[in-house]
């Protein structure tokens, strides 16, 4: 008699209620904090998300390293990396680290360059023309730094062989800095 009792719980358990609909009770909490959220004046891109490793005593200990660019399209724009045990802790971080290095672009009327500049950082090599009724040729994570900064009428290219995307936007960077206003 006891065995059947727990047999029909089990069976009952088991069962979806509500009609074995799944409803999802919308939380009044969570919509409230994204209509107080501003929206940023700056749009963002991430150049790169891994997990990076570290070994200690006990094993190993994981973590996200995140890369991030941050431009507000009229001539602003900003690199910035964040590690975090988090993605969303690592994206914070690189944001907050981007704004802090925001550097404004010397530009033509038209959102070109004056004249072309190129630069080298770490192993990356980069050369950016101005390129009249072009538009933007570029690739990688450069074509990401210069959108992002409003640079229209370029041409960009990477000499180097190196496929890091970090050093590749902060070579962009270090490349826009030498503009002359």
């Amino acid at each position: 008699m006891a065995e059947e009792k727990n047999a029909q719980q089990q069976i009952t358990d088991t069962a979806p209620r509500g009609g074995g609909k799944r409803t999802q009770k919308k939380n009044p909490r969570r919509i409230v904090r994204r209509a107080d959220r501003t929206r940023s004046e700056f749009s963002q891109k991430i150049i790169s998300i891994r997990r990076v490793t570290r070994v200690v005593a006990g094993g190993r200990r994981f973590a996200f390293s995140v890369a991030m660019v941050l431009g507000d399209k009229k001539g602003r724009v900003g690199v910035g990396t964040g590690k975090a045990a988090d993605t969303s802790l690592a994206i914070e971080k690189a944001i907050r680290r981007a704004k802090e290095e925001m550097m404004t672009v010397s530009t033509t009327k038209g959102m070109s360059i004056p004249h072309d500049v190129s630069a080298k950082y770490g192993a990356s090599e980069i050369q950016i023309l101005p390129a009249p009724g072009r538009g933007l040729v570029a690739g990688s994570s450069v074509r990401t730094v210069l959108e992002l900064g409003g640079i229209k009428d370029v041409t960009a290219k990477i000499f180097s062989r190196s496929k890091n995307k970090l050093n590749n936007a902060q070579v962009t960077i270090k490349a826009l800095k030498q503009l002359s206003k």
